[in-house]
């Protein structure tokens, strides 16, 4: 006799949830993750649908992790739920109030560009990841759009990268400056040196493994990163290593105080510094322009100069 699956409502839910937002141009990786960690969870206990018993006994299970970590697992599922009661009203939600409480993520430290030691130490000790921390704060692009990147991707004889299928599925050309471009080519020469393979479907950073040539994953490349920045010096004032999300940030600061310091109009040059950075709009690219004290010092001096014949009226 045929068994029909008591989750099978609920695994064609979850498949329309996920075709949805990705339609939108998500990726919902970690959302399917945490989805499928609940349903193998209810088919182990045999249970025929979530509800607020089974919800409680699995995120105990992940009751070890990090408060953000915990508050991630349990808000993806409450965001599930409410989609699902679009089409079934009286179906399982959780309640966010009962939720773990996240811990704020440290500020992103702004730093800029070490001057000295880096490439040395970089092409001696980390030949592999030569060339990759300039392209992070000379670009501003993501972690993930590094890891990415392909031979094929590098127009090595006019400095340009192309990021494919980005966040938002968005794809875009990065131009390099003279000196990102020529810290590149000179990783390219290293790498040939170690005898990589050459095919444009060959990842610009990999590693030998037994299996061949592989790309990093991003804990690797995390964990060398780290490693390099430490033995190159570079910390902020509390003596942590940068992120490559501070990189990011930084790169978008740096931008806006050079603009600044140009006397260039910063309003129009905002959709570019966006479209150079891969975002949707310039409200993503403001969530970047934290203010610095430099920066707040040209803002006021360019506010001056635009109108201090109205504050001089006003005040007399």
């Amino acid at each position: 006799m045929h068994m029909t699956d008591p989750l099978a409502r609920l695994d064609a839910t979850i498949a329309a949830y996920l075709t949805h937002f990705r339609s939108l141009g998500r990726s919902y990786e970690q959302e399917k993750w945490v989805l499928r960690l609940m349903r193998r969870f209810l088919s182990a206990k045999r249970a025929c649908d979530l509800n607020q018993h089974y919800f409680d006994l699995w995120r105990h299970t992940f009751c070890h992790l990090h408060p953000n970590s915990r508050h991630t697992y349990e808000r993806v599922v409450h965001n599930f739920c409410r989609y699902r009661r679009r089409s079934e009203p009286n179906c399982f939600l959780p309640n966010p109030t009962s939720f773990a409480r996240p811990i704020p993520h440290a500020l992103p430290s702004l730093e800029s560009y070490p001057e000295t030691g880096f490439a040395e130490i970089g092409g001696v000790r980390y030949p592999r990841l030569y060339g990759s921390p300039g392209l992070l704060f000379t670009t501003g692009i993501r972690r993930g759009e590094l890891l990415r990147l392909t031979l094929g991707d590098i127009e090595s004889r006019t400095g340009v990268l192309r990021i494919r299928e980005s966040k938002f599925h968005k794809s875009r050309w990065v131009p390099l400056s003279p000196s990102a471009h020529t810290e590149l080519r000179r990783y390219l020469r290293i790498r040939r040196g170690h005898q990589l393979d050459i095919r444009p479907s060959t990842p610009l950073l990999c590693h030998r493994s037994r299996n061949g040539v592989c790309p990093y994953r991003p804990s690797g490349m995390y964990g060398s990163l780290h490693a390099l920045f430490d033995a190159a010096g570079v910390h902020n004032s509390e003596g942590r290593c940068p992120r490559v999300h501070d990189i990011r940030h930084s790169f978008a600061v740096q931008a806006l105080l050079r603009w600044y310091e140009h006397h260039d109009d910063v309003q129009a040059n905002l959709p570019k510094l966006a479209l150079y950075m891969g975002h949707v709009s310039i409200a993503s690219t403001a969530y970047y322009l934290r203010w610095m004290p430099a920066v707040l010092a040209h803002a006021s001096k360019r506010f001056e100069r635009g109108f201090r014949h109205l504050l001089q009226a006003g005040a007399s």
